[in-house]
């Protein structure tokens, strides 16, 4: 609320600006990011207020937006009811998750003919205020399955720059990894992202081992690799049992994992057990299923296998295009 005091100018009437509008929170997707740990530490954001309006019918400063840089693959939901708000599936994409408040209006706005005096004057509006769940699925074109140990870790080594952790025990890999694989010499070289997740046992869905909370990351993966281990080594007889016990896996988790496109392949062939190797390709050929075997170990069928699955990722996507 304010006057115009001005000399010579004994009326001057009602002069109170209006107030500034605040600023949006707005969620961005980036590639530059690639994990949402700056959201566990950093759980609230703020936008900035709108400035008060001031005399000379001068309106406040709007607020600053804040920008939420996020990865790829994020999914943005609704805290309270659990909807799915928004799927950041490319980059760029921008969101605004909680609206501005309106700055309010100055006694300017409330004269009239008989009221030439306004006293009154308008307060803003609060901004909105949301509480999200961020949850983040990884994108890749191929998807790495299979018990533990089998040698998904050290096939994605051999493939891609990536260096995930390499033992001889259970578990050794604990969250996805991802690798990009590249294939053809530049200028026409062409790439795709592998990822590899943790190695799944029978029960995974209702908890046993790491359980399937990383199933989730190949959700949005063109085609799925099924790796078998068909040494003594496994200490499992059966490889066709192992390939069962993991679909099943696939097939509770849902979200149309065991119908997407699969690939078999006999993983430690250097060493490889000749009964379990020919009782594989068998159930590979009955179900119709593109088999490999290699061994990362001497390179034994790495480079078909690199240059197969490349094939099959660029028919997928061309699929996906025309559809």
């Amino acid at each position: 609320m304010a006057f115009r005091r001005e000399k010579f100018v004994p009326r001057g009437g009602p002069s109170g600006g209006d107030g500034g509008r605040g600023g949006d929170v707005v969620m961005e997707s980036t590639q530059r990011h690639n994990t949402l740990m700056y959201y566990r530490f950093n759980p609230e954001h703020k936008a900035e207020r709108g400035e008060h309006g001031m005399g000379s019918n001068c309106t406040g400063r709007e607020g600053k937006d804040v920008v939420l840089k996020v990865p790829v693959g994020t999914q943005l939901y609704d805290a309270e009811t659990g909807e799915l708000v928004h799927d950041f599936a490319k980059p760029d994409e921008r969101v605004v998750i909680a609206k501005a408040g309106r700055g309010g209006r100055g006694n300017q706005h409330f004269a009239t003919s008989t009221h030439q005096a306004p006293r009154e004057h308008e307060l803003g509006r609060p901004g909105e205020e949301r509480a999200y769940r961020l949850e983040l699925k990884v994108l890749a074109d191929v998807g790495l399955v299979g018990y533990p140990n089998v040698g998904k870790s050290t096939l994605i080594s051999r493939i891609s720059a990536a260096k995930p952790k390499i033992a001889d025990y259970p578990f050794t890999t604990l969250e996805p990894q991802l690798g990009v694989v590249q294939i053809g010499e530049a200028p026409f070289e062409e790439s795709y992202v592998v990822a590899d997740i943790p190695g799944l046992i029978e029960g995974a869905h209702n908890g046993a081992g790491l359980g399937v909370q990383f199933l989730r990351h190949i959700e949005r993966t063109r085609i799925l690799v099924h790796l078998v281990d068909v040494s003594d080594g496994s200490g499992r007889p059966d490889p066709v049992e192992d390939f069962k016990v993991i679909m099943n896996e696939l097939e509770s988790f849902g979200h149309g994992l065991a119908e997407k496109p699969m690939m078999v392949v006999a993983s430690k062939a250097d060493v490889a057990n000749p009964d379990k190797l020919k009782k594989l390709r068998a159930m590979a050929k009955r179900k119709k299923l593109e088999f490999h075997e290699i061994s990362a170990v001497t390179g034994l069928g790495i480079e078909a296998l690199k240059y197969a699955i490349g094939a099959r990722v660029k028919e997928l996507r061309e699929v996906a295009v025309v559809a």
